[in-house]
């Protein structure tokens, strides 16, 4: 059986989604596990996708970077799918891991992915530096701290931190150190 798996990172990415449904359809996905959510966060729906499968089928996905996060993502998923007998197949990448050849060309292309994006991070902490050296940049302006007056006002008529935080859309803690006099 092929079950497949789909995700996008924000509900803004509707289109995406729905493409990713329509590909692994299209492919003859019987099962399809579609989420919209961070890969950083919990994902239901891979779970789900990990659990139902069963030996002999494949979990298919349209493109890496909508399973894994990380090679050692990618590395304990596939040793999920391996000890239960279950293939990966990654469509745009033209890999199915149910050959060797697949597996190799996974493992060396998951490799290189985290590489990449281990120095992309570093150019970008290169040019947060150099722009902090050179004066330009400020980073983000502190929300919290230029709330503090309205924190005060709507503590002072009663309101909860909690009805604060959600009334001003900040976190909880800020409200608290605004309170404090840790801000500002």
């Amino acid at each position: 059986m092929l079950v497949g798996y789909a995700r996008t990172s924000t509900l803004e990415q509707e289109a995406g989604l729905e493409a990713q449904v329509r590909d692994l359809k299209a492919l003859g996905c019987e099962k399809i596990l579609a989420e919209q959510t961070s890969a950083v966060g919990p994902r239901k729906r891979l779970e789900e996708a990990l659990e139902f499968a069963r030996s002999g089928d494949t979990l298919v996905v349209t493109k890496l970077d909508r399973l894994a996060r990380s090679i050692t993502h990618l590395g304990s998923i596939l040793d999920r799918l391996t000890s239960k007998g279950v293939a990966l197949r990654i469509v745009n990448l033209g890999v199915d891991t149910s050959t060797p050849t697949g597996k190799l060309i996974l493992t060396v292309m998951g490799g290189i992915a985290e590489f990449e994006r281990d120095m992309m991070l570093e150019r970008q902490r290169e040019g947060i530096a150099k722009a902090k050296a050179d004066g330009k940049y400020k980073g983000r302006k502190p929300t919290a701290r230029a709330k503090t007056n309205d924190i005060k006002v709507l503590h002072a008529e009663g309101m909860s931190m909690g009805q604060i935080a959600k009334r001003l859309g900040i976190g909880k803690a800020s409200v608290h150190r605004a309170l404090s006099g840790s801000l500002g």
